[in-house]
């Protein structure tokens, strides 16, 4: 009884230091570097006031739908074509409730100058984009009239927050217009700040607000849409988890802060109902922020961006003072933060573009010109992609780089130094170059010392080496290796990148709004059986409309098949696609929630801003399967879509996974891009929950796989993370041509000793592709955890920055040792390994079964650090 009661007040005092972190701020007393994520931390209130109650949620009794009318079939040639498992014609639609809250219209006005670089800058932004969808044979395609301006401002929002109660879900308007609906100017005459704060804020009529954090994380979804114009701000905006800040990349917005602006920030994207490490689903993109009005000495920053996964900023500008100014563009100041990416952003004058403090980041199309120090690079492990660096005095200071700096096919131009780092004892602050071309001084170490100067044509790598043929790890303080890229993963002599796709010339009359098709009516209200009329559209649709999910949560009960020529694009962490049903229970017959085409289809399908997850425990669910190939790169492609797995209302996971893992094992796997499949993935976040997002129900989840390649045309990851599945993370089973700019994972969790052993709970499921933990122990529990990366009977692939961390056994500590194994390869060729990180694991490296490369002997950053590892290459 009394070691009991102790327990309980060894809790009791957790959860109360855990609770105060989002509300002192303790990282100034102790120093945020020291603090490992907090991912596993409750909701701090309880389960929030307005969201449904459980026993009202249709999804509850699927297995016993309402009886409804139900719909014809509607022909699909594609699913005649091919006999297979994709939906059977089952339909249950009830009354179609699209109301409509698109209050908006047309208000361009007053284009500051400061925004002209913004598209420009953009490398292969919407190269894509001009193959506009034209009418294909089988798709039956009507005319609409046409609207000037940008399409998503003129199309009918009608999404909806899909859990909420009735009478808030009413009057709660995702979408809101700061012009139209909140009398913001944008004719930069009056003060906007109020107006726009009021956007971010509104919550339902009579309800509480969104800065009230009683809505949890996933129940108040915002889309605050700003026109083109110039917003003259007096004081800063505050932004809460759910909010994503939208303008027209046709003619991007201008914040500007005024002279006497009230306060040390533009914008705070960070909620402060959060500690960091949780605040997901924030977005901004298509704005400039501007601080040129303020006095250039005063201590002044435009953003905070100190969020962590499923985030997106992307085509923002930053707009400093040029000269004696002391003003910082982007800073990650509020706490410690695990963020995945940034991209298509540019940042003109100013004393630091980016100050940076927190676990990793890929960074994509950056551009900095008059610039004293482009970036304060402090992070575990970081990675620049295609990166310009103009007339400043430093492009990057990696002094705060414990683990790797790795930057690739990037530039300096009149630049003092292009990166200045620091020595070390260890294995940490690696550096890995590739591609560079730079005029001046390359690398300088301690500030006084210069090592590398000109251009790298190759790779360079600075840090721990372990070359074919060998398992002698070398240590070296500046030596070239050959890397010898695969063409196709290649535009020129860079890797291939693209934009996220605006269609920004696109007419709203081309495009479509899914819950607009009168006689398929779709509801998307997280109740509605919405699986044949999707369906029926996209196959109507294909190749003549841009197709738009508003928000909400789509139900299927069979698989979305979606046909070459659809693009789809969803209100960013609000459209979501919810599986639930018998046909994806069955895990000896796996089925694909979502198909993109057919094996052998070549074609175009992008999807951008949505989110996949599951309403029900099903261990037959394949979430997402790519079978299509594009005709050239970024024909088919995933921006700023992710994956939900359990933690969060409108799923039985989140009150039903708090005992042993065997009993909910919620999906069969993430992504499947087979073999036939060719993919760009942009910033996705494949997470099985740890912890409840709307609540503080346990969550014991097993997701039997995170991401499988097989594809060997042509794959390009960038910026994704896959957390917490049962096998592995990433798997690259007969895959080839892969190219991945930082891959982020973590372990389940509940697993290691006192928990089930690897492959359990899918021992009896297991497939060729998935690893059999046969190189372990019977009872060897810390052997017997999920791998962050398997590489089997692969070639050419390329991985730049991988970040692997362990944090607990059991939800326990660990005691810095968690985990065994990290990274497996087998029977493959041409494997190149840059800037590999790990926490708490014993073997970093494995080739078959030998332990090659271990953290201890690689000791560094958070853990173990290997600046190159080049496996039969």
């Amino acid at each position: 009884m009394a070691r009991s009661t102790c327990a309980l007040s060894i809790l009791t005092i957790c959860l109360l230091f855990v609770n105060a972190w989002a509300i002192f701020p303790f990282d100034s007393l102790f120093g945020v570097d020291y603090f490992p994520p907090l991912d596993w931390t409750p909701h701090p209130t309880g389960i929030p006031f307005p969201l449904k109650a459980e026993d009202l949620l249709p999804w509850l009794h699927t297995n016993d739908p309402p009886d409804i009318q139900n719909q014809s079939n509607t022909e699909d040639n594609n699913s005649e074509t091919h006999n297979d498992d994709n939906t059977d014609g089952n339909n249950n639609n009830s009354n179609n409730n699209n109301s409509n809250n698109n209050n908006s219209n047309n208000n361009n006005s007053n284009n500051n100058n400061s925004n002209n670089n913004i598209n420009n800058n953009n490398n292969n932004n919407n190269s894509h984009n001009n193959n506009k969808p034209h009418k294909g044979q089988q798709a039956t395609c009507s005319a609409g009239s046409g609207t000037p301006g940008y399409w998503y401002e003129h199309i009918q929002h009608n999404g909806q927050s899909s859990f909420l109660q009735n009478d808030h879900k009413e009057t709660y308007s995702v979408f809101r217009n700061v012009v139209t609906d909140f009398k913001a100017d944008n004719s930069g005459t009056t003060d906007s700040s109020v107006a726009i704060q009021n956007a971010i804020e509104a919550g339902s009529k009579g309800g509480p607000t969104r800065s009230s954090h009683k809505m949890g994380t996933t129940g108040q979804p915002a889309i605050v849409y700003i026109p083109g114009g110039l917003y003259v701000l007096k004081s800063a905006l505050q932004m809460y988890v759910g909010t994503v800040l939208v303008g027209d990349p046709t003619n991007p917005p201008v914040f500007k802060a005024a002279a006497g602006f009230s306060g040390d920030h533009i914008i705070y994207a960070k909620d402060p109902n959060f500690g960091g490490t949780v605040n997901f689903y924030i977005g901004i993109k298509n704005i400039v922020l501007d601080s040129t009005a303020l006095d250039p000495g005063l201590s002044f920053a435009l953003l905070d961006w100190t969020v962590s996964q499923a985030t997106q900023l992307s085509n923002v500008g930053f707009n400093m003072p040029l000269t004696n100014t002391t003003h910082i563009g982007l800073t990650t100041q509020y706490d410690y933060n695990s963020n995945i990416m940034l991209n298509d952003l540019w940042f003109t004058g100013g004393k630091i573009g980016m100050q940076l403090n927190g676990q990793q980041w890929v960074f994509r199309n950056l551009r900095f010109k008059g610039t004293s120090t482009g970036v304060m690079a402090g992070g575990t492990n970081i990675v620049f992609v295609d990166c310009h660096f103009e007339e400043g005095k430093v492009g990057i200071n990696a002094t705060s780089t414990s683990g790797s700096l790795t930057v690739v096919d990037s530039t300096g131009a009149n630049m003092d130094t292009l990166i200045i780092a620091k020595e070390t004892s260890d294995a940490g602050n690696a550096i890995i170059l590739e591609n560079i071309e730079n005029s001046g001084k390359t690398v300088d170490i301690g500030g006084n010392r210069t090592i590398l100067n000109g251009n790298v044509q190759d790779t360079w790598v600075h840090g721990t080496l372990y070359i074919p043929g060998s398992a002698e790890q070398q240590a070296t303080k500046g030596r070239n290796v050959q890397t010898e890229r695969s063409s196709p993963l290649l535009s020129g002599n860079k890797y291939f990148t693209m934009a996220p796709p605006t269609y920004q010339e696109y007419s709203a009359s081309e495009t479509l709004n899914i819950k607009s098709v009168t006689d398929k009516p779709v509801e998307g209200d997280g109740e509605t059986d919405d699986t044949q009329n999707i369906n029926a559209i996209l196959a109507q649709y294909h190749d003549c409309k841009v197709i738009y999910f508003p928000a909400g949560t789509y139900i299927v009960t069979d698989t979305i098949f979606v046909p070459a020529g659809v693009r789809i694009v969803g209100d960013a962490f609000a459209s979501t696609i919810s599986a639930v049903g018998d046909k994806f229970k069955d895990p000896s017959s796996v089925r694909a929630m979502v198909r993109l085409g057919y094996p052998g289809d070549t074609g175009v399908i992008q999807v951008t801003d949505m989110l996949f997850t599951v309403a029900d425990i099903l261990p037959g669910c394949q979430m997402v399967e790519v079978n299509i190939a594009g005709h050239k790169p970024g024909d088919v492609g995933f921006w700023n879509t992710h994956f939900r797995i359990g933690g969060a209302v409108g799923s039985k996971i989140e009150r039903n996974c708090a005992g042993s893992p065997a009993n909910c094992k919620a999906a069969w796997g993430l992504l499947h891009l087979t073999s036939t499949s060719s993919a760009y993935i942009e910033n996705m976040w494949g997470w099985t929950a740890d912890h409840d997002l709307d609540g503080a129900a346990d969550q014991r989840i097993s997701t039997g796989r995170g991401l499988l390649v097989e594809a060997t045309a042509a794959t390009w990851l960038i910026g994704t993370g896959f957390e917490h599945h049962t096998l592995y993370q990433y798997n690259f089973h007969k895959a080839k041509n892969v190219f991945a700019a930082l891959q982020q994972s973590e372990t389940p969790y509940w697993q290691g000793p006192g928990n089930l052993l690897a492959p359990a709970p899918w021992a009896e499921q297991l497939v060729d592709s998935d690893p059999d933990f046969s190189q372990c122990a019977p009872n060897d529990a810390t052997c017997r955890m999920a791998l962050f990366e398997r590489i089997n009977q692969s070639s050419e692939i390329f991985l730049y920055g991988g970040c692997n961390w362990a944090f607990f056994n059991n939800q326990g500590d660990c005691n810095g040792k968690c985990q065994k194994n990290t990274i497996q390869i087998l029977d493959s060729r041409a494997v190149y390994l840059y800037g590999t990180n790990t926490k708490s694991t014993g073997n970093m490296i494995l080739e078959g079964n030998q332990a090659i490369a271990k953290e201890d002997d690689n000791a560094g950053g958070w853990g173990g650090v290997i600046a190159a590892f080049l496996y039969n290459a």
